[in-house]
């Protein structure tokens, strides 16, 4: 079960912007997997239907210059500095992996959580700072597929098995 709630307050999520304009968090639970395996689960793998969004994404932005090397890596070392499907590493914690990208228009970063709550404990919170108009007019009109995809992979870090009911 993925719900959307308010954003936890971490050292990470605080520090990882100079400025935030735009933040959400959905969450679910999952108290077997590691936070690296969690991670790669959420982000590494995409349903069909989001890698078709990503491609006419890709084609669309090309002529405007935004980046479109969006290729999953995959077996990679985890480790700062590397990937996650095609999100850079920036922080691994007991307890919290920072992934992000930094592009003309805007940066964002992806924070994952485990609270320890018994359920819904793994947090993905987005965080969005535009870098200019553009940065602003781009994710208004991605926003609400941000929405649904985030919603939807982060049902992919859902260990079965585990408690449902809030």
């Amino acid at each position: 079960m993925v719900i959307q709630e308010p954003s936890p307050q971490t050292s990470s999520i605080k520090s990882s912007l100079k400025r935030v304009d735009y933040t959400d968090t959905f969450s679910t639970t999952n108290h077997v997997d590691p936070l690296p395996v969690i991670t790669n689960k959420i982000f590494a793998t995409a349903p069909g239907w989001v890698k078709a969004l990503m491609q006419l994404r890709n084609t669309l932005v090309k002529v405007v210059g935004l980046k479109t090397d969006f290729s999953p890596e995959k077996d990679q070392v985890f480790k700062v500095g590397g990937k996650v499907a095609f999100f850079k590493i920036y922080e691994i914690h007991d307890n919290e992996i920072l992934l992000g990208e930094d592009d003309s228009h805007l940066n964002f970063r992806v924070s994952i959580f485990d609270s320890k709550e018994a359920v819904n404990n793994i947090k993905v919170t987005t965080l969005v700072a535009y870098k200019n108009g553009f940065g602003k007019f781009y994710f208004a009109i991605v926003r609400p597929f941000h929405k649904l995809i985030v919603r939807s992979m982060v049902g992919n870090g859902f260990a079965k098995g585990e408690e449902v009911t809030r």
